[in-house]
């Protein structure tokens, strides 16, 4: 399966694509190029190389994927040294505070959509979360 998604990205390496987006068999790939800049040098030189690589797994269906709704700093309790909101494994409410994302020094509260297991906790506590990151994986109740 990662064989053929390897196969088409270097199939789309020559051309002028700039991103591409694919899944195959459950495994979705997404690559992005800058052409065409070039390097100041003796020569002029152009780069083409991968600079974002993403790969994404399809998650099960009675899976909810909880996304990060802002760019910010992840933590997964409400004070440094306090126990963590949820764990894996835990059963939550749809509601129920899950952890708070810091962004522009404010705190935001991140709460489940959903009621169910979490089943995954996909962020480390103080590592920085994009846009749309996946957080946790819920099992649906």
């Amino acid at each position: 399966m990662l064989e053929k998604a390897k196969k088409i990205i270097r199939e789309f390496q020559d051309s002028s694509v700039e991103e591409l987006e694919i899944e195959v068999e459950g495994l979705r790939v997404r690559v992005k190029y800058f052409r065409g800049r070039p390097v100041e040098a003796k020569e002029q030189v152009v780069e083409e190389k991968p600079v974002e690589i993403e790969v994404k797994e399809k998650v099960e269906e009675n899976i909810y994927v909880v996304e990060s709704p802002i760019v910010g700093t992840f933590y997964r309790a409400p004070a440094p040294g306090a126990e963590p909101f949820v764990k894996e494994g835990d059963f939550v409410e749809k509601g129920q505070t899950l952890c708070i994302i810091e962004a522009l020094k404010v705190m935001n509260e991140i709460e489940s959509e959903v009621s169910g297991k979490v089943v995954k906790i996909l962020v480390e506590n103080g590592q920085p979360v994009e846009y749309g990151q996946p957080l946790f994986h819920i099992q649906r109740a």
